[in-house]
């Protein structure tokens, strides 16, 4: 019978291997390989060690030679032969220029298997050259500049309410928030379970719209809401009039907000005329950005709006002051805006000047 071959390994060897099996971050394989070796020190046959760690024995042979013969070094992952794929600049330069400067005819705009495709090298390199140049031809994100001929005195104008408000004075962001619908779903939906997101029907009923004004204080984060069937100046002066009664007395008004037709009629002018101590301040043209009670009107959608079921108007219109009241009990905060007016006007002209002569 054949006797099997003594094995045994020096101390600092030894210590080395148990330090890997204590590892979290070495590779699966090589600890495996440092568990062979220390069974055999412990003088465990091949064919037991082979059971052990569910390999063959034509393994555990192997790597007892490997360590025979370099010892712990040769139990490390070998290097594989071949060239590792390298990248020239005339190939990144060319999967830059299309992705920079060409739609492709097949889609609207690249993907890492079409970029490949036209340019000759593996989607992995693309998203290589694509991640070094910080590149994502798959998002878009909409933009318009303002034609506003006012456009650098409004937003100093604005910025400035935001970051230095008036003593003595309250700042409001005031816009409404237009055809808001009340939709029901045509089934239940199915609940939220562990291992299982909550679903709903794709289509709705339409049970009517309401529209929400909404007055946004710089200074405490609150919002004074009112409901309406409509948006015209009407219903706005009537909002007006709802903010007056509730401004303290002797402070002035600053009142942020939009350049809709009904906020500048005849007689919203007049009855601004006689209270000189509100003042409007209307954002430039195509940037509703500036006004900061479109930040709420976001939250509303979100955590009100997008997932909520109404079977009619009058429970829409209870969804949205309850939402006010909650907000003002425990979300509401100051405003803070961060970007100075000099930052913002830079920005602009820095997008203007990359648009397309």
């Amino acid at each position: 019978m054949r006797r099997p071959q003594e094995f045994s390994i020096d101390a600092s060897s030894a210590r080395t291997l148990r330090g890997w099996l204590r590892s979290t971050t070495l590779p699966q394989g090589q600890i495996t390989r440092a568990k062979i070796v220390l069974a055999l020190h412990a003088g465990k046959t091949p064919s037991e060690v082979a059971d052990e760690q569910f390999v063959s024995c034509k393994t555990v042979h192997k790597w007892r030679n490997r360590f025979v013969e370099s010892g712990v070094d040769g139990l490390l992952d070998e290097q594989r032969p071949g060239r590792p794929p390298t990248l020239d600049r005339k190939t990144i330069d060319r999967v830059l220029t299309l992705t920079t400067q060409y739609v492709p005819e097949e889609a609207t705009q690249w993907s890492e298997r079409l970029m490949a495709v036209h340019a000759g090298v593996t989607p992995y390199q693309v998203r290589k050259i694509w991640k070094a140049a910080d590149l994502q031809p798959h998002r878009l994100r909409t933009f318009k500049i303002s034609n506003d001929p006012q456009f650098a005195e409004k937003v100093v104008d604005i910025v400035g309410l935001y970051m230095n408000p008036p003593s003595n004075a309250v700042v409001l962001s005031v816009d409404e928030k237009t055809q808001i619908q009340a939709l029901d779903r045509t089934q239940p939906g199915l609940p939220l379970s562990p291992g299982k997101i909550g679903s709903r029907t794709h289509d709705y009923k339409r049970h009517g719209t309401a529209s929400l004004y909404a007055a946004f204080n710089i200074l405490t984060g609150s919002i004074m809401g009112k409901v309406a069937a409509r948006t015209r100046a009407k219903e706005f002066l009537s909002f007006l009039r709802q903010i007056d009664r509730r401004h303290p007395k002797g402070k002035d008004l600053h009142i942020i907000l939009d350049n809709h037709s009904a906020h500048k009629t005849k007689e919203i002018r007049d009855w601004l005329e006689a209270r000189p101590y509100i003042h409007f301040h209307f954002t430039p043209t195509s940037a509703s950005w500036l006004n900061a009670v479109e930040g709420w009107f976001a939250q509303l959608e979100r955590r009100a709006l997008y997932r909520g079921v109404f079977t009619s108007v009058p429970e829409l219109k209870a969804a949205l002051l309850d939402f006010i009241k909650v907000h003002n009990r425990t979300l509401a905060k100051p405003f803070k805006w961060t970007k100075d007016a000099k930052g913002i006007l830079a920005a602009v002209d820095r997008a203007k000047n990359a648009l397309p002569n």
